[in-house]
């Protein structure tokens, strides 16, 4: 009887272990709830303390050089006012696990610009952000009157000839590619359903180029490019 108890708690402690990862819904509607989280955060608990509690261990920003974000925030302190934004339209992966979203911010001293924000859900289902940037603007981007998100069309898979029509070529040097669940900085490759992609591309200047792609059933479709002059 004890022997077949061993065998059974063996075998449900196998099954335990076997279990597979939490599979989640493409919901826009919760990144951009996330997003009204992280600037409420911002604004009652202080713009960096918001950012730390946040970030992915291997988040990266730019200040306006490219920083791993931990880091770089273990060092700042809050200032008296936060920075201010919203997103107006997100992008999120078919598998649910990746997400971008772009928007407007302002400071108290009335300066305007705009963001891109990659997320990414942790083990336990959490947004997280992995990469952070933005510019200054002369004059704020127009805001739609509603916030709305967006759901890749699923793929199956790379062909077996190669990676499917309109995906990039690689990774291109100073660049941090994106997408998989879990990835590191300077991992290559894009999420596993291959739906979302994102490059930052950081040239010898300091200029910069964000990129989102998302796959419509056929092709990729570029729906995020911000380029940054040097300084910025």
């Amino acid at each position: 009887m004890r022997a077949r108890l061993a065998l059974l708690t063996l075998a449900a402690t196998g099954l335990i272990a076997a279990k597979p990862p939490m599979r989640f819904q493409p919901d826009p509607s919760s990144v951009i709830a996330a997003e009204i989280a992280f600037n409420r955060m911002a604004q009652e608990k202080g713009q960096w303390t918001a950012f730390r509690e946040t970030a992915a261990d291997d988040a990266v920003m730019f200040v306006p050089e490219r920083v791993v974000a931990k880091l770089w925030l273990k060092k700042q302190a809050d200032p008296a006012q936060s920075v201010s934004w919203a997103p107006s339209i997100v992008y999120v992966s078919c598998d649910g696990n990746l997400a971008a979203s772009t928007g407007n911010w302002k400071r108290p001293d009335g300066a305007a610009g705009y963001f891109t924000t990659i997320w990414r859900r942790d083990k336990k289902g959490r947004w997280q952000w992995i990469l952070d940037h933005g510019d200054r603007l002369a004059s704020p981007r127009e805001a739609p009157e509603f916030m709305s998100g967006k759901v890749a069309t699923c793929k199956r898979g790379a062909r077996p000839d190669g990676p499917p029509p309109g995906a990039p070529a690689g990774p291109t040097p100073g660049s941090t590619p994106g997408g998989r669940p879990g990835a590191k900085p300077g991992d290559a490759g894009p999420p596993p359903d291959q739906s979302l992609i994102w490059t930052a591309d950081v040239a010898a200047d300091g200029s910069r180029q964000v990129t989102v792609r998302m796959w419509n059933g056929t092709t990729y479709d570029n729906v995020i490019d911000d380029r940054v002059k040097a300084g910025s």
